[in-house]
């Protein structure tokens, strides 16, 4: 192929963030079908596309050259205080030679971020001499330091600057750079540079300053601009390019540019040709693990194995040192023990430390190594879980092994790597957020400035699905196609965001990556500062840094590991009672009643309302089942119809197998592929395969690529065929593995999240009061699930009490059956003050508040705290009232100082004991009202606990309601719904267009809360009743969000005036009701004669129902007291209120 003769030297790409709209792999591609030979990667002061970018040139047949467009300080990087309107940087093309040049580019780009970040991450002449080596450098566009002294006219500085460059890096590595994107200053600074090219002999190169791939992607790319600024395209004062001239041009078009400077096109490919870096993507960078006298590591690996060995297995058989042996023997061979020694290390620093860690996650636990170090606590011969699954020795590739630690203290295990390995060589590591289809929507349709209502509509259209596109929306869904067809705005705004999905939109610290290398990370990565968190991380994400062999490595904070070590020592220190969580039986009858009852509120994984629903289903009744629970509650397996066909199969459907070896493999789960380890046993069983090919199988099916399909479903029916079955038969039993292989699940990582699924319903089902307290505690802070477990504690029976200056502790703790509300769940009650307030009351209780004062260090306990105490209902157990206290706060506080306590003493001490009663004496005044009081619990516990406003109606809105707040989420989107609760948040504002009132209010029930949208023709009928801590009924259209749902208000009516307003009364009976109820039913009706009418809800199969409206001899008159006896013949709940065309369910 007859290359180009011309390379494109200066490209952003779109991780120059809201600025370049260029994906990596169309940009290369564009290139390539431009028959360009190179194409370079500059992007805005950073190199995190560079792997992504060098792999995919390479793959498509393009020399990858790897640059960056530096910011350059104008003096000193470390200067940060510039005068306002001053410049703070200068643009400057840096590209890599060869090795050499990359890590001094990495280097580079990194002090930009740890040391020079000022607006943007800088670099300083002093670094660029001292990394120079292995770069050309090139002056950059008319932001470059030599194009804006130019255009200052400093003629002179500019060339003395170019000079100084040409020195830095070299006569052959510094060229002077030509642009013509129709810019003025462009023309003026060529001029100046083409002059001082001929003086000085520094070569030209001509650029295009690429930011996008097409002259008509210029539009995109300028709401892209919007995005990043938060401007609106019609705005005057924002940032936007002059020219659509910023595309990938073709030579051609360069040439016409440039045809009076043909050495400068010329250039680009002599550029091209000296940029020869070669990536080793072949290598391991472990970090070197040192051994005890300096044992070679596979031997200490075994050495740690068999220490272990019988303790994790009383009876050494045959099968666990094969298994063992052959485990250390693929380890070996891939040269991974000192990765396991690493990960061995870190653990057992973390429990010598008591940090709680997991039991396992992912493949990992698929391992008998990893189980006999302790980096997992699953047995994988008694789970059956298989090595090849998490390390396959045909498929090079780094172990994965991802580690959960207790969420307050995974940090401190970051730091002893850092301690360990050195802080150069440890980091966390970057993640990007792209703009995916709904998101992409919502952005394009906010910069062009389409009403929200319109754009939120497109957005809801597109499928809730896992990595769904615009474009498979559009074929998807008729009614988007139909919007899109229609042409106009709409069609602008989806055809714009067609353009920017899947553009990287941030850059983040990765939850849970940590990375470790051998030598300092910059000899492999470039590294970011991220402006959130002020961490370290790499600039390069997890694939990236697994392609360049670096460690990676994941610590997640789990926070119910933190629940289950904080319920450990509760239980020690209150009931006096030691748990080994690793040792409770695994077939515990309490345990597994809980589960079957869907009790399972504040268990592992198990606490949704679909999961406990699930769980009242299968009523799992063994460990396999925990694990299936767990593997079976995805999206995939529940609209498959294969979640339906394990329940039916466990509880007593006959399970018929295609082929006899099949029942061994199967049997566990009931006849139903769950498992990807199933998946890969049935290929090994029937098909012959090895494990490593077994493995190699499941990929191919999970990925779905027809040709690996093909050449496996050969392979298969060939070894199926060998091992007596018909070919028939073979390719029937391979489609249905490759049927459910599409939502098989990792049996490791199940196994390992069943565990402590089942430990916490363990704990939950012997321990409740314990439990409900270490769980509370770990999710302080969380309003939501503070309200949601403590409505789960009042179900089981235990009162949660208030917050107490001489009962509670720092956290929720358990006083016998109750819990007790723990003091740093106060505001403005910070843990110094909680401390002195524990130890002053050692001594004995507090008497008053007075007498708490004087106890308590003032210095940490001041006025706010002790407002916040008493307002809480702190003092309560004093006796005083809360108004009372409130009063004389100012005079305890004072008597509290040391002076006045002193005259006090003498007092006491000399008998006038009237005197101090007389100074401490509380004022006879009433207390607030339950409506202040509550308000201020709920102000400073974020909860209404000792009451709630809304308990009066709890009744009402069981009758008038869909649903409680907190079960909105099980509801499907656009479903007509009615809530009730209280207006704790009103926000009326204009529409922008029509200038029109609409309103935004928070609707908050017992235990939830719900944003409400008034639109303008709802708010002018509903506005007279829109008013803070009104109780109200609301019947809306239910919008699911990405992350929130909410409801599009249609009508509102308040609660106490529903009962007028019932139009009719509607009765559920119980599915294999008799005929007594019925009879029983009749005489209730008979008694509450009226004009009301009923309606009879019969159940039938398969969720249906019969409506029967009885006769005119049956209507009655709505009350609640009619509710009660209704519900004491078909049962609570089945009984609710209808109203004409509007409020009712």
């Amino acid at each position: 192929m007859e290359h180009s003769k011309f390379v494109h030297l200066h490209t952003h790409t779109e991780y120059s963030l809201l600025d370049g709209a260029a994906r990596v792999e169309a940009l290369i591609e564009r290139a390539y079908k431009l028959k360009m030979p190179a194409l370079a990667i500059t992007d805005h002061g950073n190199m995190f596309g560079a792997i992504e970018f060098y792999k995919y040139a390479y793959k498509i047949g393009i020399k990858p050259i790897i640059g960056c467009e530096l910011y350059i300080a104008p003096e000193s990087r470390l200067d940060k205080n510039a005068v306002q309107g001053a410049v703070t940087n200068y643009h400057g093309i840096c590209l890599v030679r060869n090795e050499e040049g990359y890590k001094n580019l990495m280097k580079l780009v990194s002090i930009g971020y740890t040391e020079g970040f000022y607006y943007k991450p800088r670099v300083d002449r002093g670094m660029l001499a001292q990394y120079s080596k292995g770069l050309i450098f090139m002056s950059g566009c008319v932001k470059g330091e030599i194009a804006s002294l130019i255009l200052r006219g400093q003629d002179k500085m500019a060339r003395e600057r170019a000079q100084e460059f040409q020195k830095m890096f070299g006569e052959d590595n510094f060229y002077l750079e030509l642009h013509s994107h129709g810019l003025k200053e462009e023309v003026i600074v060529n001029q100046h540079l083409i002059g001082m090219s001929v003086d000085m002999s520094i070569p030209l190169v001509a650029a295009n300053d690429v930011h996008y791939l097409f002259k008509e992607d210029a539009e995109a790319h300028d709401i892209l601009l919007c995005i990043q600024t938060n401007k609106h395209v019609a705005d005057t004062d924002r940032l936007r390019f002059s020219s659509n001239e910023f595309y990938l041009k073709t030579y051609e078009e360069m040439n016409d540019l440039f045809s009076q400077f043909p050495k400068a096109i010329e250039n680009t490919i002599g550029i091209a040709k000296r940029c020869n870096l070669e990536l080793d993507f072949g290598h391991t960078h472990l970090p070197h693990y040192h051994t005890p006298e300096d044992v070679p590591l596979p031997d200490y690996l075994r050495q740690l194995c068999m220490e272990r060995l019988e303790e994790r297995y009383p009876e050494v058989t045959e099968e666990i040192l094969n298994r063992l042996n052959h485990e250390i023997q693929v380890i070996t061979q891939m040269k991974y023990p000192g990765y396991f020694l690493i990960v061995w290390d870190l653990i057992n620093y973390a429990r010598q430390k008591g940090i709680p860690v997991g039991p396992g996650r992912g493949s990992a636990a698929g391992s008998i190594v990893s189980y006999l170090l302790g980096i997992t606590d699953i047995d994988p011969i008694r789970y059956n879980l298989l090595f090849e699954r998490f390390l396959n020795p045909e498929r090079v590739s780094m172990p994965d092994i991802d580690i959960d630690f207790c969420y307050e203290r995974r940090d401190e295990v970051i730091d002893y790597v850092i301690s360990k390995y050195g802080k150069e060589r440890v980091a966390q590591i970057i993640t990007f957020g792209t703009m995916l289809a709904k998101g992409v929507i919502r952005d394009v349709g906010r910069a062009l400035d389409i009403p929200y209502g319109e754009v939120d509509k497109i957005a809801k259209l597109i499928p809730n699905e896992l990595h769904i596109t615009l474009l498979e929306s559009i074929k998807k869904v008729p009614e988007l196609a139909k919007i899109y067809e229609e042409g106009g705005l709409k069609q602008r705004l989806i055809d714009t965001a067609l353009k920017l999905e899947g553009v990287a939109r941030h850059a983040s610290t990765h939850a849970a990556g940590v990375v470790i290398a051998e030598d300092p990370l910059t000899e492999f990565a470039p590294l970011y500062r991220d402006p959130k968190s002020e961490s370290i991380v790499t600039q390069y994400a997890k694939d990236a840094i697994e392609s360049i062999g670096l460690l990676k490595m994941d610590f997640l904070g789990l926070k119910t590991l933190t629940t289950i070590h904080n319920m450990i020592i509760l239980l020690k220190e209150k009931r006096g009672i030691t748990i080994d969580i690793s040792t409770i039986p695994i077939d515990d009858e309490k345990t597994f009643q809980l589960l079957s009852e869907g009790e399972t509120i504040g268990v592992f994984q198990l606490e949704s309302s679909g999961m406990r629903e699930l769980c009242r289903k299968l009523q799992p009744d063994m460990f396999e089942d925990v694990i299936a629970l767990v593997a079976l509650y995805r999206p995939g397996p529940l609209n498959s119809g294969m979640v339906d066909e394990f329940i039916l199969s466990k509880h007593g459907k006959k399970i018929k197998y295609l082929h006899p070896k099949l029942k061994h493999i199967l049997e566990e789960t009931y006849g139903v592929m769950v498992y990807q380890e199933q998946v890969m046993n049935i290929a090994v069983v029937l098909g012959g395969f090895s494990m490593a090919q077994a493995d190699e199988l499941r990929r191919a099916m999970a990925k779905k690529v027809p040709e690996k399909m093909e050449k496996m479903n050969k392979l298969f029916v060939e070894g199926a065929s060998n091992n007596g079955l018909f070919p028939e038969m073979a390719a029937k039993i391979f489609d249905l593995m490759a049927k459910f292989a599409e939502y098989g699940f990792n049996k490791s990582h199940s196994a390992a999240y069943a565990l402590i699924a089942y430990q916490t319903a363990y704990l939950k089902a012997h321990f409740p009061v314990e439990f409900m307290a270490a769980l509370l505690t770990a999710e302080l802070g969380n309003t939501d699930k503070i309200s949601a477990y403590i409505a789960e504690c009042k179900r089981m029976g235990i009162a949660v009490l208030p917050p107490d200056i001489n009962q509670s502790d720092l956290s929720f703790t358990p006083v016998q059956d109750k819990i007790r509300f723990g003091l740093n769940g106060i505001k403005n009650v910070g843990n110094i003050a909680i401390n002195s307030i524990i130890t002053a009351r050692k001594i004995e209780p507090f008497k008053s508040i007075y007498d708490f004062c004087k106890r308590v260090d003032s210095r940490v306990v001041n006025k706010r705290v002790i407002e916040s105490l008493i307002n809480c209902g702190g003092f309560d157990s004093t006796g005083a009232k809360r108004a009372q206290l409130a009063q004389v706060i100012d005079n305890a506080i004072k008597i509290g100082s040391q002076k006045v306590n002193k005259a006090m003493s003498l007092f006491e001490m000399f008998g006038q004991k009237d005197v101090v009663d007389e100074v401490e004496r509380l004022p006879d005044i009433p207390e607030w009202s339950e409506t202040a009081l509550l308000k201020l619990e709920k102000e400073l516990i974020g909860i209404y606990l000792t009451s709630h406003p809304l308990a009066q109606y709890e009744q009402e809105f069981k009758k008038y309601t869909t649903c409680p707040i907190s079960q909105l989420k099980e509801h499907k989107d656009e479903e007509i719904v009615v809530i009730g609760g209280m207006i704790s948040q009103l926000k009326k504002i204009l529409t922008k267009k029509s200038a029109k009132q609409m309103a935004f209010v928070t609707l908050e029930d017992m235990a939830d809360s719900v944003e409400v949208v008034f639109l303008p023709d709802v708010f002018e009928t509903a506005s007279d009743r829109l008013i803070l801590d009104e109780v109200v009924l609301i019947k809306g259209k239910l919008e699911i969000g990405e992350d929130k749902f909410k409801i599009l208000a249609k009508e509102l009516i308040e609660a106490s005036k529903a009962i007028t307003l019932v139009t009719a009364v509607h009765v559920r009976l119980k599915d294999g009701f008799e005929d007594n109820c019925l009879n029983l039913l009749k005489e209730t009706l008979l008694q509450f004669k009226g004009v009301k009418p009923v309606y009879i809800h019969i159940p039938e199969k398969e969720g249906n129902e019969t409506i029967v409206l009885t006769g005119h001899g049956f209507r009655v008159t709505p009350s609640d007291e009619l509710v009660n006896r209704i519900e004491g013949v078909v049962g609570e709940g089945g009984v609710w209120f209808g109203f004409n065309g509007g409020i009712g369910k």
